[in-house]
């Protein structure tokens, strides 16, 4: 993981350019603002969700496990997990088939506002047999750890 300025005029502790090398020698660059809210940052738990996703551990020996199923991703700044998925074989959807084959999230354990809203939207899009990837910081400050557990308490099963 690599970041460098987004252009020589910008400050490079705002705006830059996130690299993540891919396993295959690939890179997949992502431009991250300094300001702009939560969507244009490429958060920790996306890296280490994307790392996850090109682990033997996660798609076995052959074809990678995403290969041609439909993959929806939920949150996560930029869209990282999103567009790695698609760099190992996701499908390109443009309308969400119900339901997808995967659900991907990182760092959607945050707000609480958001907590009813995202558990009703997996329990509406997941079916029997979604699989659904979950990759949060867990924090210990604040509201976030009474967070955590009210999710996984309601957690769709």
């Amino acid at each position: 993981m690599a970041a460098t300025p987004a252009s020589a005029s910008e400050d490079p502790l705002r705006n830059f350019v996130r690299v993540l090398e891919k396993r295959d020698g690939r890179e997949l660059r992502l431009q991250q603002y300094g300001s702009g809210g939560v969507g244009c940052v490429v958060w920790d738990a996306a890296i280490v969700l994307c790392k996850y996703l090109e682990t033997p551990g996660f798609s076995g020996e052959g074809a990678h496990a995403l290969s041609r199923r439909s993959v929806l991703e939920l949150g996560s700044g930029t869209g990282a997990v999103g567009l790695m998925a698609a760099t190992l074989g996701g499908e390109e959807i443009e309308d969400v088939p119900c339901p997808p084959d995967y659900i991907l999230m990182a760092d959607c354990i945050y707000y609480e506002e958001s907590l009813e809203p995202l558990l009703k939207t997996l329990k509406d899009l997941s079916g029997s047999e979604t699989c659904i990837i979950c990759c949060y910081e867990q924090r210990t400050m604040g509201k976030n750890p009474e967070i955590e557990r009210k999710y996984f308490e309601k957690f769709p099963s």
